[in-house]
């Protein structure tokens, strides 16, 4: 189904009654809709970790509940998000999911509406896997190894070597999630299948 739902409308609204811009702006890039989610939605949540008013452990529950929805594709967006705000949010929402024992619980998710549910489930799997890895990964080394100083001053470079073998196994950890998200081809199939999509409506 394409477009936004009337499940998404009402959660949007009723965000917008309690005067949640943030959690309505949550609902918006994660809608029913399949196309990713739009430019102005997720800046807007990039900029919104770089407030000080805003409510970060809001914003981030927000983005763990609509990952529990039952279709992929909210789903897959709701990961998508999250991944775009703790790449290039303010570092205190990074900082905030790596304090938590728990982010996404999704190893066994399965959305069986159809045949691109059952594909798609598995690379939201090793995605939510990713995302916990990275969490984690910041939580072991107190900062985020994509955002670091590279090059020959870089910070894995001048770091004593204690803690350098202290953190290897923790980036292991992370590139094997990576490697097994397969990121590539996951936005390719992606890609494919919107393609397919629009073309079957016409």
């Amino acid at each position: 189904m394409s477009g936004q739902t009337l499940t998404d409308r009402i959660a949007a609204a009723q965000y917008s009654l309690t005067g949640s811009e943030v959690a309505r702006a949550v609902c918006k890039a994660t809608t029913h809709e399949q196309t990713a989610p739009k430019k102005k939605h997720l800046e807007y949540l990039i900029e919104a970790t770089k407030e000080s008013n805003v409510n970060i452990p809001q914003m981030a529950d927000t983005l763990f509940e609509r990952a529990t929805n039952a279709s992929w594709v909210v789903v897959f967006k709701a990961l998508i998000t999250t991944h775009h705000m703790m790449v290039a949010g303010n570092e205190r929402f990074l900082q905030f999911l790596a304090s938590r024992n728990t982010l996404f619980n999704l190893s066994n998710f399965l959305d069986k509406t159809g045949s691109h549910g059952y594909d798609m489930s598995t690379f939201i799997r090793r995605y939510s896997r990713y995302l916990n890895e990275k969490a984690f990964a910041y939580r072991q080394m107190s900062f985020d190894f994509g955002r670091v100083k590279k090059g020959a001053e870089g910070v894995m470079r001048t770091m004593p070597v204690e803690k350098l073998l202290k953190g290897m196994p923790t980036l292991q950890s992370q590139i094997d999630a990576l490697l097994e998200f397969d990121v590539i081809w996951t936005h390719l199939l992606i890609q494919g299948f919107f393609f397919i999509l629009l073309f079957s409506t016409l």
